[in-house]
């Protein structure tokens, strides 16, 4: 690998989250206009067509956030009930009783919220992609049913995620 290439490939992941996010924010908006039954219509409109391909793009860099956020133990931030430790949550639950918001990092709600929106991520992008290979066939739609239901999760999250983002926002606020 030369110097640009790994210099390219830091520069994509340190901007994993923002593409994931963007890519994401369009997928979501758009797709009140996105008419795709068991396959892509060879006349397709654009919209259909976008939301196909950058989908897969997005599918792409989804896994690639996934797995960076696996590596290295990261997985115990997100998924700290994995090694039943709820410490760190059962703590914050009981400061929320007293008014006091949950911190970002570590194994506490936030972290664990965040770890179930790679999961969603992780599942819309893997029916999304399932539902285009098998485009066409009989279990096209069954794919595509999954992957609304795991992309209706993932806006949940979204919404959940930007509440927290302006509760981490108002923390470090307070803090400064």
């Amino acid at each position: 690998m030369s110097l640009k290439s790994s210099k390219f490939v830091k520069l994509i992941s340190e901007k994993l989250h923002v593409i994931v996010i963007t890519l994401s924010i369009f997928l979501v908006v758009t797709s009140p206009w996105i008419l795709i039954g068991s396959r892509l219509r060879a006349k397709a409109s654009i919209w259909d067509s976008l939301h196909v391909y950058i989908g897969l793009i997005a599918a792409i860099f989804g896994l690639l956030f996934l797995l960076k956020n696996l590596l290295n133990g990261h997985w115990r931030q997100f998924f700290p009930w994995l090694r039943l430790d709820f410490s760190q949550c059962i703590d914050e639950i009981k400061q929320l009783k007293q008014g006091k918001l949950p911190s970002s990092g570590g194994k506490g709600i936030f972290s664990i919220v965040e770890g179930i929106g790679l999961l969603l991520m992780a599942l819309v992008s893997i029916t999304g992609i399932a539902w285009f290979i098998l485009q066409g066939s009989s279990d096209a739609l069954m794919w595509r049913k999954y992957h609304i239901m795991f992309a209706q999760g993932f806006v949940g999250f979204l919404m959940i995620h930007i509440v927290f983002a302006a509760f981490h926002i108002i923390d470090m606020v307070r803090n400064s």
